[in-house]
Formats: C-alpha cells, sequence, structure tokens
C-alpha cells in the first residue's frame, strides 16, 4: 500500500508540474514583456562577465609576476578595448561599404550565378534522377545558407547600430568587474549555501579547467585565421576581402565544419568572377585549414577538452539541429558543462553511499 501511494504521489506531482509548465506558457503574454526588459539588461552584464572570465587569468599571471593589480587592470584593458576600439573604428566603415556594395552588385552577381547553376545542371541532366535531384537539393540548400549568412550579418550589423548606447556601457561593466574580481568571488561565496559551497567550487574549477583555455584559445585562433584569410583574399584580388575574412574568422569557432561552412561564400563569389579564381580561393581556404589543424590550433587550443571526436561531432549535429548556426557555435561548451556536471554528481553519489550509516 504504502509502495502504491508513493508512486500515486509521484504521477500526481508530475501531472502538477505539466500542467504548472501549460499554465505558465499560457500567460506568456503576461511575462514576456518583463523577460525582454530582462534580457536588455542582462546582456551588457553578460557581455561584460564574459570579458572579465577572458582577461582575468592575464592579470592574475602579471600581478603574481610582481605586477600591482591595479597597474595590470589597466594594462590589459587599455590594450584589449583600445585594440576592439581602433578594430571597430577601421573596420566597421570599410565593412559597412563592402555590405553596401554588395547588395548593389547583387543582381550582376545572381545573373552569374545563375549561369553557373543552369551549366551544372545541363550538364548533370544526363544522369539518374535520383543523383539529379540531390544535385539540385545541395544547391537550392547552399542558395538558403547564403541568404542566411546575408541576414544573419544584416540584422547583427542592425542590432549593433540600434544598442550603441548599451555596447558603451560594456567596457564600464567589464572593468569593474575585473577590478573588484576577488570581491565578487567573496560575495558569491557566502551567498552560497554553506554545504554547496565546496563542491560548487570544484565543479566551478573543472568546467574553467577544461572550458577556459578552450575559448580563448578558441577566439584566438579565429582572430588570426580571420586576418590571415582577409589577408590573403585581398591580395589574391578578390571583392569583399574583409567581408569573406569576417565570415570565415566567424565559423572557424564551429569545430571541424566551421572552415566549410565559412568557405562556401567565398567559392560562390570566386565562382562569379572566373575559375582560375575559385582555384586560388580553394588554395587559401585549404592551407588555412591545414595552417589552423596542424599548426595554431595544437600550440594555442591544445588538447583542453579531452573529449573524443566522435562526441565533439555528436554535439555538433545535435547542436545545429535545435539551434542553426548558434547551436553549432554553444555545442561544445554546453556538452563540457553538462559532462563535468555528471562526472561531480556521479563522484557525489558515491561518496554519498560509501559513507557509514551512523553519519
Amino acid at each position: 500500500m504504502d509502495i502504491r501511494m508513493k508512486w500515486f504521489y509521484r504521477l500526481a506531482f508530475l501531472l502538477l508540474f505539466f500542467i504548472v509548465i501549460y499554465v505558465f506558457f499560457k500567460l506568456k503574454h503576461v511575462w514576456a514583456p518583463f523577460l525582454e526588459v530582462f534580457t536588455a539588461l542582462l546582456i551588457p552584464f553578460a557581455v561584460g562577465g564574459f570579458i572579465t572570465y577572458l582577461l582575468h587569468p592575464i592579470i592574475e599571471n602579471l600581478h603574481n609576476r610582481g605586477v600591482h593589480r591595479g597597474i595590470a587592470v589597466f594594462i590589459i584593458y587599455t590594450l584589449f578595448f583600445g585594440g576592439v576600439g581602433f578594430g571597430l573604428y577601421r573596420g566597421i566603415p570599410a565593412f559597412i561599404h563592402q555590405l553596401h556594395d554588395l547588395a548593389e552588385n547583387a543582381p550582376m552577381f545572381t545573373a552569374h550565378y545563375q549561369e553557373l547553376v543552369d551549366g551544372i545542371q545541363d550538364e548533370t541532366s544526363r544522369l539518374p534522377p535520383a543523383i539529379k535531384e540531390r544535385i539540385d537539393e545541395s544547391i537550392i540548400a547552399v542558395e538558403a545558407y547564403l541568404e542566411g549568412i546575408l541576414s544573419t550579418l544584416l540584422s547583427i550589423l542592425k542590432g549593433f547600430l540600434n544598442s550603441i548606447v548599451t555596447i558603451a556601457i560594456i567596457p564600464f561593466i567589464a572593468f569593474y568587474m575585473l577590478k573588484d574580481f576577488n570581491l565578487m568571488k567573496r560575495a558569491a561565496w557566502y551567498l552560497t549555501p554553506s554545504r554547496w559551497r565546496e563542491n560548487g567550487k570544484m565543479f566551478l574549477r573543472d568546467v574553467d579547467k577544461s572550458l577556459g583555455s578552450y575559448i580563448r584559445g578558441q577566439l584566438l585562433v579565429c582572430l588570426v585565421v580571420g586576418v590571415l584569410s582577409t589577408l590573403f583574399f585581398f591580395l589574391a584580388g578578390m571583392p569583399y576581402s574583409l567581408l569573406l575574412g569576417f565570415i570565415v574568422g566567424i565559423t572557424n569557432v564551429i569545430p571541424y565544419f566551421g572552415p566549410i561552412i565559412g568557405a562556401v561564400p567565398a567559392v560562390i563569389i570566386a565562382a562569379t568572377i572566373s575559375m582560375k579564381m575559385v582555384i586560388i580561393c580553394l588554395i587559401i581556404v585549404f592551407s588555412l585549414q591545414f595552417l589552423e589543424g596542424n599548426i595554431l590550433s595544437p600550440i594555442i587550443v591544445g588538447k583542453s577538452l579531452h573529449m573524443h571526436p566522435l562526441l565533439i561531432m555528436f554535439a555538433l549535429i545535435g547542436g545545429g539541429e535545435v539551434g542553426g548556426l548558434f547551436g553549432l557555435v554553444l555545442a561544445v561548451p554546453i556538452v563540457v558543462v553538462i559532462r563535468t556536471a555528471i562526472l561531480h554528481a556521479r563522484e557525489y553519489m558515491i561518496r554519498v553511499k560509501s559513507r557509514p550509516a551512523h553519519e
């Protein structure tokens, strides 16, 4: 009877939980405006916190070498935001100009692209219907991908321009977070219930050990690849070299599939110029991929994740299905956090079971 009652209570609780979730989403029109305001307030602090997370180890390294913490914060803060500010000051006008020029020349590129597609379809007309259908589907998928890339770039640029005041606050938030980092750590320590403190500290330490160096290294590799690809595209005479280099650098954050995704726009624009330009573009992309895979990533990123490539690919496929491009970017960090949480939960359960019964 007791076992039946336990299962009855569990089922009742589960049913009540789903009812609450259903009512919660039915009242979306009530809480959605508050969520939007909260998100708008949270974003600058989240970005400032992420920048603090990136820069804090460098500041700690300088401080441990004898540099006063305030001076270390000032040096790293000035170098980082000075470099970012200079890059935005010189890069955004050129970026906007290339986007505007691409929009004006879109009909010409569309005509060249349509000729290329028609030629491919004529050449494949004698193939079996199943193979020809697959080729046509691939062409449609590439067109949809390019349209999505351009729409994403335009929406990011529009959001950046519309949020210029919010963005201007981020450096100040990051500065105070860097300056008072130890104070925030102590506050978090005292606000955390005492029974969770040690386990939480070990969990965050292991997440940072696995994920921190990976994120910092991956961002540095993306910056190097983006700068090199922009330079090589410019030297090769490719139009929109800054725009294409930006796409290659940004997509390089996605393991394995990123270089392929980033190369598609460059190859398609090169195809509207000449076959020679396509070959040059492919040589640049594959050379950078070789450089990144064999020199940059092993030196800068290393094997900080300690994850099997099959698990990474599984995470990427799942992230792409759930969240599209952003899902691909966030898939690996989320899996790292989940894996660390599972390992800590397993260790905690083992410790609980091994305790003497009188405790």
